[in-house]
């Protein structure tokens, strides 16, 4: 198989005869998730009436929540299957940067964090009533050229301490050199795996592993009319930037790996899906920390598909712990 690329078919349930990682290996991957970070705002009611000012329910909130979001929440998913996880961001000087700063104290994550007076740390607020979304309001601006600079330089010191560089692009700024920390990761050995935004991919040129969903590659490869054509669009965009191998996440599909010599495709292993939000962080943290601790690729693959298959059993943003993935 290793001369072909015919697609490899693997059930989502096979990755139960790859050996548990001990919990030491993955003590010691060292992770560092770069990126865009936003705290996630749930708000919780009930809906009994309609407005009396226009025809919209009127939600009675009776509880908060708040949540790591973006790269933080890559970055918490590292942490909670117990890997070193550091996260470089930006955020400001406001309460919900202050309450990112003490989420991540929460979840164990090890912040180097470069604030800006004049960012407005995003927000996303969902309101939901009986566990349906109604409504999303976002707050946002993006960080000025002095802090990203900042942001640079500290990555400089960041990366030798570091197994595995995890770049979280949601199109916010943070990542406003992320073509120089690549090359510059790559020339230390480090695996660099990137969760893309937009459709300019040059800007990720020499990552070794890039991430994106069905949505995000027709963005940068146009619609594909077959499984030969997608490979053939794959292949030609790995070659054109020198990324090693890409995962296409396919919801319900499962997930295809891509790599120079192999096609790989890993079923779908959601047993109930309640809420996707929040999935592709699971899975490039998964395959972050599984790299980390010494795991090959393509059972660091298997090991993400069961860990989306977990979170996306959960409403919102959330985790995969270690005993949960390897129960």
């Amino acid at each position: 198989m290793s001369n072909s690329l015919t697609p490899e078919i693997a059930s989502g349930a096979s990755v139960s005869r790859i050996a548990s990682v001990p919990r030491a290996r993955i003590a010691a991957a060292r992770v560092l998730v770069v990126g865009d970070v936003m705290l996630d705002r749930y708000w919780f009611g009930d809906v009994n009436r309609i407005s009396p000012e226009a025809p919209v329910p009127v939600v009675h909130v009776q509880r908060k929540e708040d949540r790591l979001g973006g790269a933080a929440n890559v970055a918490r998913n590292a942490a909670a299957l117990g890997a070193q996880a550091g996260l470089l961001c930006v955020v400001g000087h406001d309460e919900p940067g202050e309450c990112i700063v003490q989420l991540l104290d929460e979840s164990r994550v090890t912040a180097h964090l470069e604030r800006d007076p004049e960012l407005l740390t995003t927000i996303k607020l969902r309101v939901l009533s009986r566990q349906q979304q109604l409504l999303r309001v976002d707050f946002e601006n993006s960080p000025t050229h002095e802090v990203l600079s900042a942001c640079l330089a500290r990555f400089e010191t960041l990366l030798p301490q570091h197994d595995v560089i995890l770049m979280s692009d949601y199109a916010k700024g943070g990542l406003t050199h992320v073509t120089q920390m690549i090359a510059d990761s790559r020339r230390t050995g480090k695996a660099v795996l990137v969760d893309p935004k937009g459709d300019d991919w040059d800007r990720y040129r020499g990552a070794t592993l890039i991430t994106p969903n069905r949505a995000e590659l027709r963005e940068v490869v146009g619609r594909w009319n077959s499984e030969e054509d997608l490979l053939a669009r794959v292949t030609a965009l790995r070659e054109s930037l020198e990324i090693s191998a890409l995962l296409l996440t396919r919801s319900e599909e499962g997930m295809t790996l891509f790599t120079a010599d192999k096609v790989v495709h890993t079923q779908a292993d959601a047993r109930e899906v309640y809420d996707v939000s929040g999935a592709g962080d699971t899975v490039i943290a998964t395959v972050a920390t599984m790299l980390g601790a010494g795991v090959p690729l393509i059972d660091s693959i298997a090991y993400a598909n069961r860990a989306a298959g977990i979170v996306v059993g959960k409403l919102g943003t959330a985790t995969v712990d270690y005993n949960e993935l390897f129960a």
